[in-house]
């Protein structure tokens, strides 16, 4: 291989790592949500107390004591699942953090994590967004 191949496939090569690199930073997109929780059922007990909460289809929901919240438990960078450690969200991807309300932090992510609205009918939880 002579000098200008070699340039040639060099400059080829970093075109392709280039395109596929930014191709990986693209902001996920969450889908939307529409489903329900029974409080009566046993598998969603910790729901009955303040500070409780349960994950279902990759959505926080927990009693706030006020009320229920629900947010999304996939990062905005790369939809990674996040973790919850009781006093917010990190993203183990990445490095992404989220305060306990769902607010980006620090990192990559370049939103804050997706809620969802809960409305409460009898022992029913419904979730959608």
């Amino acid at each position: 291989m002579n000098r200008k191949e070699f340039v040639a496939t060099a400059c080829a090569l970093c075109g392709i790592g280039a395109a596929l690199s930014l191709q990986s930073c693209q902001k996920y997109t969450p889908q939307a949500v529409d489903f329900t929780l029974d409080l009566s059922s046993s598998a969603n007990a910790a729901l009955g107390h303040t500070g409780g909460y349960v994950i279902s289809n990759n959505v926080f929901v927990m009693n706030t004591g006020a009320g229920y919240k629900a947010i999304s438990m996939l990062c905005t960078h790369e939809g990674c699942v996040v973790s919850y450690s009781g006093t917010g969200f990190d993203c183990g991807c990445h490095g992404g953090r989220f305060s306990s309300d769902g607010t980006r932090i620090s990192g990559p992510p370049p939103s804050n994590l997706p809620t969802y609205t809960v409305t409460q009918s009898g022992t029913t939880l419904t979730i959608k967004g």
